[in-house]
């Protein structure tokens, strides 16, 4: 996308990135939040570190000119990614296999010395709940929890303007807690994506519909309600689901739900453990619309204490911009403290 409405010379900006399993995208974010020229290329995943970071750097590099071609003035790169991200130095900790050798890479530090900028970088879902916390759904609140239920199911607490990290960079896997209704019909769990089983992932993500709708199809062909053919282990995808619910099919309706339901007791529970101001609900799989959120908004309630009855749960408002705006909130923020921290006094022997 072009660079937008002029801004005025000499502004302060950051280049954002969103960099995730399928897709990596690039954004000039002003010092208002306002999200302006972007670019995305598809992650070359499985081509290993070297040639991600390269998809980002070009991605950065191309930003940087047009900013600065507008007269404007980059100050830093600010990252979102995929994995468990260090945000004391921006490196990788550690990833799953939808980003081959992802793990260990010094990812702020190669993009801070390819654009000759500072760079910082944090967890994607973290960036999106930046972006939402300062520009969207959850901006002028105290505290936000924002979840997102996609490919996988990942979350983030924003406490006092800032994400809650951990001790260890994990916090805000929500995707793995444990789900009652993450077993088969023979009472197993079901496998997840960390390499555990049970988990809310492993029945509310996209593609975890998607398999649980093929053992629902293959149980009523058995049953005879369903004609043989109807589904194809193949084929079928998390949006497939949604569009057959879409239309009717009651198979994929029930499936679409029982996800839905998973996520909304996980989320439930977690806001009794963490009661947050407010609580954001993002990712690809919320846009099958009411069939989704339907069953999901009354497995939260059922779940939430009587206190929290008023807790408002709202869908995330800046779309696929949001991590991008977050990132560069994330750099403009680090930049401030770096500028505020008091000088180190000499010590003389």
């Amino acid at each position: 996308m072009p660079l937008g409405k002029p801004m005025p010379p000499g502004r302060r900006c950051v280049i954002g990135v969103d960099l995730g399993g399928t897709k990596t995208a690039a954004g000039i974010v002003d010092d208002t939040g306002m999200l302006h020229a972007t670019e995305f290329r598809p992650t070359p995943a499985t081509a290993g570190a070297a040639a991600i970071l390269a998809t980002a750097v070009g991605l950065v590099s191309s930003l940087l000119a047009a900013a600065r071609a507008a007269g404007l003035d980059p100050v830093a790169v600010g990252i979102g990614s995929a994995g468990v991200i260090d945000a004391r130095d921006g490196s990788v900790a550690s990833a799953t296999d939808s980003l081959t050798g992802w793990a260990g890479t010094p990812l702020a530090a190669h993009l801070s010395e390819q654009a000759g900028l500072p760079a910082y970088a944090v967890n994607d879902v973290h960036a999106h709940n930046l972006g939402e916390h300062w520009k969207g759904a959850s901006a002028g609140s105290a505290s936000s929890l924002l979840v997102a239920v996609g490919t996988g199911v990942g979350g983030s607490l924003i406490l006092a303007g800032e994400p809650h990290l951990g001790a260890r960079a994990v916090a805000g896997h929500v995707g793995h807690l444990a789900s009652p209704r993450a077993y088969d019909d023979g009472g197993r769990a079901l496998p997840c994506s960390c390499g555990r089983a049970g988990h809310v992932e492993a029945i509310a993500s996209g593609p975890s519909i998607a398999l649980l709708y093929q053992r629902l199809t293959g149980a009523a062909v058995s049953a005879g309600t369903v004609p043989a053919g109807t589904v194809s282990a193949e084929t079928v995808s998390g949006r497939d689901v949604a569009s057959r619910a879409a239309a009717g099919d009651a198979v994929a309706m029930r499936a679409l739900a029982i996800g839905a339901a998973a996520a909304g007791q996980a989320v439930g529970g977690l806001a009794n453990v963490l009661d947050p101001s407010i609580v954001v609900i993002g990712g690809g799989v919320t846009a099958a619309g009411d069939l989704w959120w339907t069953p999901f908004r009354a497995a939260l309630r059922a779940e939430l204490m009587d206190p929290l009855a008023g807790l408002p749960v709202v869908p995330a408002a800046l779309d696929s911009g949001a991590a991008l705006v977050g990132a560069a909130k994330l750099a403009f923020d680090r930049l401030a403290s770096a500028s505020t921290a008091p000088p180190l006094e000499n010590s003389h022997a």
